[in-house]
């Protein structure tokens, strides 16, 4: 790989794993805080790390597509991974959309399970990231 390249991927990874930061710590918080004025801001914050999780997933593989001119060749266990991590950060991004367009009229049981979910999809989102890295 040229200096190029790998400077490429490096920021990328950078993005990504703020991004990471973002959606995992502000959902685990989340759980913690019972205040709503900061769950919504806890909220924006993790529904930006899901964006970026989805904007900066998709660069590593304009990265592998502008130096290699394909997308990258991964399959078997890889390939599950990937979806996985695609469907947690889609499924992460509109569960906090919803949850700050509609929150305002939920009970405290269903803000805490919407909480409880982004947590465990950000930590499905990672496993799934660490399968995806050693099998591709």
């Amino acid at each position: 790989m040229s200096d190029r390249q790998n400077l490429a991927y490096a920021v990328v990874q950078t993005v990504h794993n703020f991004g990471a930061i973002a959606a995992v710590g502000s959902s685990l918080a989340a759980v913690s805080f019972r205040g709503v004025d900061t769950r919504r801001k806890l909220a924006w914050l993790a529904l930006a790390g899901w964006g970026t999780q989805a904007i900066s997933g998709a660069a590593f593989g304009a990265v592998s597509y502008y130096f290699y001119h394909q997308f990258p060749d991964i399959a078997g266990i890889a390939t599950v991974a990937l979806m996985i991590k695609m469907a947690c950060v889609i499924a992460g991004f509109l569960l906090l959309a919803v949850y700050l367009l509609r929150s305002a009229d939920w009970t405290v049981g269903k803000m805490n399970g919407a909480w409880l979910m982004s947590s465990s999809l950000a930590a499905i989102a990672l496993t799934a990231a660490a399968f995806l890295r050693w099998f591709s």
